[in-house]
């Protein structure tokens, strides 16, 4: 059993069960490639991840993950924006969209996800995500730049309409220094089209 321990970790343990085999799913924020590399396990054979990031390192990071385990073939890896996501999924809907928001680790720290381009990919993602589907969030804030990203992706979580969406805030209540914090947003039955 794995515990929850970080955020990250309890992003997948609620995802996990939202993606069958042959589903289409979403790494909005390769960086290393850890989520990339669970969402290719999760999909199965017939599935596909579309992993973004705008960091060659991250996309060359990531590609060796996948190679390493023989999964690189179920992953479309993009170097772009994930504001972007709308160009490459627009003929798919997507079951899961994972965000994990901030730096990439051992690199410079000075190239973040910033709150404009992170809100206008959350969007995007709230129209195209599959009915039932989820999208996770981890959100930092002890970075420059992270609180002001945090405070943005809670606003605009707080303002999606319940009717269509379910949206739920995590965090761990006893750690110091600010952790991260895990936004779920679960798509109702039915279409979106606000």
């Amino acid at each position: 059993m794995e515990l929850l321990k970080n955020t990250v970790n309890l992003s997948k343990f609620f995802v996990k069960d939202y993606i069958k085999p042959g589903d289409v799913v979403v790494d909005a924020t390769a960086g290393n490639g850890k989520d990339t590399l669970f969402l290719a396990q999760k999909v199965g054979e017939k599935g596909r991840v579309y992993a973004f990031d705008v960091q060659n390192l991250a996309i060359q990071k990531t590609k060796i993950l996948l190679k390493k385990h023989g999964l690189l073939e179920r992953v479309k890896l993009i170097q772009d924006g994930h504001e972007n996501i709308d160009v490459y999924l627009s003929a798919h809907k997507p079951s899961c969209i994972m965000f994990n928001l901030g730096y990439l680790p051992n690199s410079d720290h000075r190239i973040t996800t910033k709150p404009d381009t992170t809100l206008k990919a959350l969007e995007k993602s709230l129209k195209l995500l599959a009915p039932a589907g989820i999208i996770s969030i981890v959100t930092y804030q002890s970075h420059p730049g992270g609180y002001e990203e945090h405070s943005a992706v809670i606003s605009f979580a707080r303002k999606i309409n319940q009717r269509h969406f379910s949206v739920v805030h995590c965090k761990f209540i006893n750690q110091i220094n600010d952790p991260p914090e895990l936004i779920l947003i679960q798509k109702k039955w039915g279409d979106y089209t606000e």
